[in-house]
């Protein structure tokens, strides 16, 4: 089976309590005169206490088109990319000529050549490394991105492949727009990175193996999350009905993935799940009945660092082999959601 080898998240340079936020986002995205209780309201309860931002403050008000932020995501997201790949590797002992794979996922930016190519010459990568750039997973990219790592993996057993995940939410806020969609946005998400490290079997490494993947569509739901490509950049679609396809449709499909294994809900020593906000979590805690500690780490995540989109569940991966690594050769899930409407579940061994 596919080994973890190492994890390791990265954050953008500049951090930032929310009540700050909440102020650069009422002055640069707001209409001048525009009522900011709403605004206020939602933020306030998003279960956000910190973000970290790819801007100082005062610079957003210079984002004036969508030319000028994805410009400033390229500037930001091969420097942080590099340090978050680097330290996986060292994590791991290994180095950057060992990578055979390298995917790259973000849905925040778009560059050709992406960013996983201009890291290939500054990391000392092969010029033979095989790259994968992936774009419109969204949030459930961290995920879904560790799945198709495994994939690979069981065809090329000696091989070694890294997942890079950089997310720069807050270059995607759009300016006057008073939907509710924006406003959660602007109250959840920040900026950062992560990188995996994982090893086929033919390879020794030590860390969790992943067992088998499990991808599920929900019919009907692609309009309930994503982007809207507008002349200012990207527009978040958020619709109020996500809690409640998560309610339908998680459990059955949680419970077919583990009963294939001969495994229930109450087998699994470490929930890892993406912290899609207050409302999508206690919508997972409820429809999979959890215990009132199962996702700790999950809600820690989002208050000190906020929704980074993709990076988000690797973070909370990191956190756990880190501080809470369950008993050895017990099964753990790993799962995310994102746009589709879709749900993406990894069996892990620790």
């Amino acid at each position: 089976m596919t080994r973890i080898a190492a994890v390791h998240g990265a954050l953008a340079p500049h951090q930032y309590a929310q009540s700050e936020v909440t102020d650069m986002i009422a002055t640069t995205c707001l209409p001048v005169g525009a009522d900011r209780r709403l605004l206020d309201r939602l933020h306030a309860g998003a279960g956000v206490r910190a973000r970290h931002m790819a801007l100082r403050l005062e610079e957003y008000a210079g984002l004036q088109d969508f030319g000028v932020a994805n410009d400033a995501f390229l500037d930001l997201a091969v420097p942080l990319g590099a340090e978050a790949v680097t330290r996986a590797l060292d994590a791991a002992g290994l180095a950057p000529r060992d990578v055979d794979l390298l995917m790259f996922t973000s849905v925040t930016g778009i560059a050709a050549p992406s960013v996983d190519a201009r890291l290939v010459g500054r990391l000392g990568l092969r010029p033979d490394v095989k790259r994968i750039p992936v774009f419109g997973l969204g949030c459930v990219a961290g995920a879904a991105g560790v799945a198709r790592l495994h994939d690979y993996l069981l065809g090329h057993p000696d091989d070694l492949a890294v997942l890079l995940s950089v997310e720069l939410c807050s270059l995607t806020f759009q300016r006057e727009d008073l939907s509710p969609a924006n406003m959660v946005a602007t109250a959840l998400f920040g900026d950062g990175a992560a990188a995996v490290v994982a090893c086929g079997v033919r390879r020794a490494a030590a860390g969790p193996a992943v067992v088998d993947t499990r991808s599920h569509l929900y019919p009907d739901t692609e309009q309930v999350m994503g982007w809207d490509i507008t002349g200012s950049g990207f527009r978040i679609v958020l619709d109020a009905s996500v809690p409640e396809v998560v309610r339908k449709g998680l459990a059955a499909d949680v419970d077919a993935f583990l009963a294939d294994h001969g495994l229930i809900r109450d087998d699994i020593t470490a929930w890892v799940c993406h912290p899609g906000g207050p409302k999508v979590l206690r919508a997972v805690e409820e429809s999979l009945a959890l215990p009132a500690d199962a996702l700790d780490l999950t809600w820690r995540s989002l208050a000190a660092v906020g929704n980074l989109s993709s990076s988000s569940v690797l973070h909370v991966l990191r956190d756990t082999l880190a501080e809470r690594r369950p008993p050895p050769g017990t099964p753990g899930l790993l799962l995310a959601m994102g746009p589709g409407f879709c749900s993406e579940l990894v069996l892990l061994r620790w």
